[in-house]
């Protein structure tokens, strides 16, 4: 399974969802998820996506 990082650029936090459960990603930071995207659902918004890292934008 390949890892995931999703970093947040943005100001406020942001929520997704992972395994069925609600995340916080709290504003500036940085999460990594072990087993990439195969239980991550990621909330319509602008992010960059380049290899493993996800951007999260405003």
């Amino acid at each position: 399974m390949n890892q995931i990082t999703i970093r947040s650029d943005r100001k406020t936090d942001y929520i997704f969802n992972y395994k069925g459960e609600d995340v916080t990603l709290e504003a500036g930071r940085v999460i990594s998820i072990a087993n990439g995207l195969q239980d991550v659902v990621l909330p319509t918004c602008k992010m960059k996506i380049a290899n493993n890292l996800i951007v999260i934008k405003e």
